[in-house]
């Protein structure tokens, strides 16, 4: 890394604090995530296309427009999870995304689901427009807040090609966690805080979960020290499995019962997850796409081109009491180590050092928040559950389609950066 570049360490942004954006105090309303919250159906289906944009930005008439009013808030540009903690840099970034799905072989009616951009209220990322189309089906937006999960949701009848467009404006923004701030507690609602300590199909917090966290922050005394002693446990017992599909599976379970701690992102955040909530301590997966380059350097850590097909990326927070959500990266400081050029680096290396320090406590946002979702059920699907919701999912008369599968299910998805 150049040494004149700007970095975001755990402990807060090092740098020029001189336009950080305090200009939303007062004027950001936090947005309260409903324990009984269920997919809201936005907008009734809307044949060929819709579209979604800020409030007052005139996109398309009115026949057209999406009745949106509740979504137009959860939008809201910042809010800090406590005060003198949050941390945002002036440094937003702002990409275009596009997303399209097609199913190859289509039989009978034909759905589409495809991952929208985080529908909730975030420090670090704000959704500017989006929009979507599916000539000859309907299409509509789904949104379960309490899961920060928004799903675009498309059906096409027998006999109509089944293509999906979605077209997204994203700003995102550097985002730091002050940990040695002190003398503030943090609030949130106690039904969003339990539901982040609850087991999953793929999370459970029984067991040989519960056994090995208990290992883990025996000697921690505080929220922090336990939160910091699992992170180190992740990156100093796993490693990034290459060959595993996609971002893995998540089966926390099966991970520690068979000994075999290698995987991807979905696998290496879900254990600390599963290990952070069987300790007491709410956490939560964050489930994303990377969508540019590391402004710090990294070439394992951001994208080469503007196809970002297969860029899909899990983060995790956790949640402190003096803090609030607490971003983290266990999963990446694998990735340094065995991506970052020339490969292979051990954990003396400076650039894995200054990773592992930096992913406790900091996110760069060359990337964008899909979701916190788990057991996913998506909406119409006469399949099981989703373990997550990362990828555009797709299911004909014959059944579920592999995402992962370019014979039958083709999608590709670009990112630009604009600003």
């Amino acid at each position: 890394m150049n040494a004149g570049r700007r970095q975001w360490f755990g402990t807060g942004y090092l740098g020029d604090s001189s336009g950080l954006q305090r200009r939303h105090a007062g004027h950001v309303r936090r947005l309260e995530e409903r324990p009984d919250a269920v997919y809201a159906q936005l907008a009734k289906p809307v044949r060929s296309s819709a579209i979604m944009g800020r409030r007052g930005q005139q996109v398309m008439n009115r026949r057209q427009f999406l009745q949106y009013a509740g979504l137009t808030s959860a939008y809201a540009p910042l809010y800090a999870n406590a005060a003198g903690s949050a941390v945002l840099a002036a440094d937003q970034r702002t990409f275009d995304l596009t997303t399209r799905v097609e199913v190859l072989r289509p039989a009978g009616r034909t759905r589409v689901w495809v991952p929208s951009a985080l529908p909730v209220g975030v420090p670090y990322q704000t959704t500017l427009s989006q929009h979507f189309a599916a000539d000859g089906g309907a299409i509509r937006l789904a949104v379960d807040r309490a899961n920060g999960l928004g799903i675009v949701v498309a059906e096409f009848p027998a006999g109509v090609k089944p293509i999906v467009t979605v077209h997204a404006r994203v700003a995102t923004r550097p985002y730091a966690v002050n940990l040695r701030a002190t003398g503030r507690i943090a609030k949130s609602d106690p039904a969003t805080l339990d539901r982040f300590l609850r087991p999953t199909r793929l999370l459970p917090t029984d067991g040989i979960v519960k056994t090995t966290a208990n290992e883990i922050v025996q000697a921690a005394k505080t929220d922090v020290e336990k939160a910091r002693a699992i992170f180190e446990w992740i990156v100093e017992n796993t490693f990034r499995e290459p060959t595993v599909r996609g971002c893995g599976v998540g089966d926390i379970r099966f991970m520690l019962e068979s000994k075999n701690l290698g995987g991807k992102c979905a696998d290496l955040n879900a254990l600390y997850v599963g290990l952070a909530r069987a300790a007491g301590l709410p956490a939560r997966d964050v489930y994303g796409l990377r969508v540019g380059p590391s402004a710090l350097g990294y070439k394992s850590l951001g994208t080469s081109s503007e196809v970002v097909t297969k860029a899909q990326h899990c983060r995790a927070e956790v949640y402190l009491t003096a803090h609030g959500w607490v971003p983290i990266d266990p999963a990446d400081v694998r990735k340094v180590m065995l991506e970052e050029p020339p490969g292979k680096l051990t954990m003396t290396d400076p650039l894995v050092r200054q990773a592992r320090e930096r992913l406790f406590g900091s996110w760069e946002m060359n990337w964008i928040a899909y979701n916190y979702a788990h057991d996913v059920k998506l909406p119409g699907s006469t399949s099981p559950p989703l373990g997550f919701l990362m990828y555009p999912q797709a299911e004909t008369a014959s059944g579920r389609l592999d995402g992962l599968d370019p014979d039958g299910f083709k999608y590709e998805i670009s990112s630009r950066e604009v600003g």
